[in-house]
């Protein structure tokens, strides 16, 4: 088989691989189609060899690339959870702000993970908690959470009487 033979055959294989479904596209299918594109008889030994070749080279790419991507993807994923954690001066997890001087908060205390949504005021050019907001245990959180709709509910009432 000459040189300008194995080009044509390896780029129209390469191009029916990447048009094909890979779950429903088989060696022998990518072989016939190629075969009818280029009015070649591909079912000899050697073009057989050739074209099982090119399909492995193909989709050993096509794996390295998706491992390529889940490890980018992976990578990414630890990188935003890490950059994405902003704690204040004490050391607690910050999940939102809710104004320049209001946020939730995680913190710890005494050994228990507490929800804590509060004020902040600045002293000494640190953000320190006032004694302004409240701190809820993991209990009260839940019970919090299930009455967000109740919750919600009330405050649309008290709208439209306004």
């Amino acid at each position: 088989m000459d040189e300008e033979s194995k080009v044509k055959i390896e780029k129209t294989v390469r191009e029916i691989l990447n048009e094909s479904d890979m779950t429903e596209m088989t060696e022998f299918k990518v072989r016939n189609l190629a075969s009818e594109r280029l009015g070649i008889d591909l079912s000899d030994k050697s073009h057989k060899a050739f074209v099982r070749g090119i399909v492995k080279s193909f989709l050993d790419e096509v794996e390295s690339k998706q491992q390529q991507d889940k490890d980018e993807q992976e990578e990414e994923e630890e990188q935003r959870a890490k950059g994405d954690k902003e704690l204040d001066d004490d050391g607690d997890l910050i999940i939102c702000r809710l104004s320049d001087k209001r946020r939730v908060t995680i913190q710890e205390f005494r050994g228990k993970a507490l929800v804590s949504i509060r004020e902040y005021y600045k002293k000494d050019g640190k953000e320190l908690p006032s004694s302004k907001g409240i701190s809820l245990t993991d209990e009260q959180w839940s019970t919090f959470k299930k009455n967000i709709p109740a919750i919600e509910n009330a405050v649309k009432k008290m709208e439209s009487r306004v």
